[in-house]
């Protein structure tokens, strides 16, 4: 095997087991030098939460030699989201050897996959305009006025090309809001032969963050409505982007601000998401009737973590499956005594997917619980141990609930009010662990 193929094999398998929330990479399984990443935007920036793709090509010669990078979230070619990431795809990075830079700034082969992901993400920055060559120290009024306009369109197009257009095309969204019938594809069970799959590899459009970027909406929905009421306010509806200097024809970011439709959209994707949510439920009896591989582990899982549990003396937790459904499985915690959740009872429902593991099930508490990780619709934040079993998801989430002192991820606060007061003055955190045992007391009401 190639010494370059090894090398990026390892790289590849590296960034996955970090679970990094900022970074995901993926490859096919027969073309490992072609890889796709999704860099989400960083907090505080007007890149926030965004989902940004890029393409990467490495060649035989990695990693004496730099791949090439292409940015792939750019309108169709329109929309140039940062001086250094053009319209036409192009990352201009001294180390990628399409921007010259200071000397020690070139590519070496001590630099990866990971540094460059790493690179392109300290581009997004929270004022970009300085990014252009010549303008990193540009504080003349007109200057000032500039880096604010360029904020405020970066913030619109994040939010309607990278987040709301791109779930829309996976949603299956029309432009006028109607909603295209699904697919009609042979059915496949990747717990069956897996012949045919790898088959069809090559003929279908490679698509790894699907799953990914819908369960992160979910986690940042609330975050993306607040963005839009604050970013509302301070523009015009209607009005139209400001050119920035070093903006031209062909590279620019061209557009109006029209956060009522952007409103509008957003509320419309988190609709059909829970929609699709609910549809795996009537498509896992299917698979169920049918004794289906996927539907044969689920229900092997299930009872193996109702085992599990049973063993467990340090929680108390009870799991069935909802309607005899090993797509649907309900768990009910009970709080741990002398903690903050002493004499809470919290259901929590784990949707499961007929493509599980490759989409992961999605978790909603069906009981109210104030948590700077849990959203006000009851979704959690959490990273399980490991993907592709139930068990994991259910041991993350009584971690996430049970954590005293977690360490600060601005990444994972998706309860903006939550937050602010779970990490605030002491006054603050006393006002959070009111509210917290109120909605533990409530939980104990009905």
């Amino acid at each position: 095997m190639n010494q370059s193929v090894i090398r990026l094999t390892r790289e590849l398998n590296e960034i996955r087991k970090s679970n990094d929330l900022s970074i995901a990479v993926a490859c096919r399984e027969s073309d490992v030098r072609n890889v796709k990443a999704t860099i989400l935007g960083p907090p505080d920036t007007p890149y926030e939460f965004g989902f940004f793709e890029f393409a990467l090509k490495f060649s035989r010669e990695y990693p004496t030699k730099a791949p090439t990078v292409t940015a792939l979230t750019t309108n169709s070619g329109r929309c140039r989201f940062n001086p250094n990431i053009y319209a036409v795809g192009k990352v201009c990075l001294s180390i990628l050897g399409t921007w010259r830079g200071d000397r020690g700034e070139e590519w070496s082969s001590a630099q990866g996959l990971e540094s460059i992901l790493i690179s392109i993400q300290s581009l997004m920055s929270s004022n970009p305009y300085e990014n252009e060559p010549g303008f990193e120290n540009a504080n003349q009024p007109h200057d000032k006025e500039n880096q604010k306009a360029y904020v405020l369109k970066i913030r619109h197009e994040t939010l309607r090309v990278s987040i709301i257009s791109r779930l829309e095309d996976y949603l299956g969204i029309n432009p006028d809001g109607t909603v295209q019938p699904p697919p009609t594809v042979p059915e496949q069970d990747i717990y069956d032969d897996e012949s045919s799959m790898m088959d069809s590899e090559a003929s279908t459009v490679f698509e790894p963050f699907k799953d990914l970027c819908k369960r992160r909406f979910l986690w940042y929905y609330d975050t993306y409505l607040a963005s839009i009421k604050v970013e509302s306010g301070k523009v015009v509806d209607g009005a139209p982007f400001t050119k920035m200097p070093f903006e031209h024809a062909g590279n620019t970011m061209d557009g109006k601000f029209l956060y009522s439709e952007l409103e509008r959209r957003l509320k419309f994707v988190k609709e059909r998401l829970d929609h699709e949510t609910a549809s795996w439920a009537a498509e896992g009896l299917i698979h169920k009737g049918k004794e289906s591989g996927v539907a044969a582990n689920l229900q092997r899982q299930f009872e193996q973590t109702v085992e599990h549990y049973k063993k467990q003396d340090s929680v108390t937790i009870d799991i069935e499956l909802i309607d005899d459904n090993p797509f649907l499985w309900r768990v009910t915690y009970f709080g741990r005594p002398m903690t903050n959740l002493d004499g809470g009872l919290f259901n929590i429902h784990l949707a499961f997917s007929p493509r599980f593991p490759d989409e992961q099930p999605r978790v909603k508490f069906m009981t109210p619980f104030y948590h700077h990780q849990i959203t006000t619709d009851g979704v959690p934040c959490y990273i399980p141990q490991r993907y592709d079993e139930g068990r994991h998801h259910i041991d993350a989430i009584i971690q996430l609930m049970e954590e005293e002192s977690p360490p600060y991820d601005p990444r994972t606060q998706v309860n903006q009010e939550a937050s602010k007061l779970y990490w605030g003055s002491k006054e603050d955190k006393r006002e959070y662990n009111k509210k917290l045992r109120r909605s533990v007391q409530r939980s104990m009401e009905g």
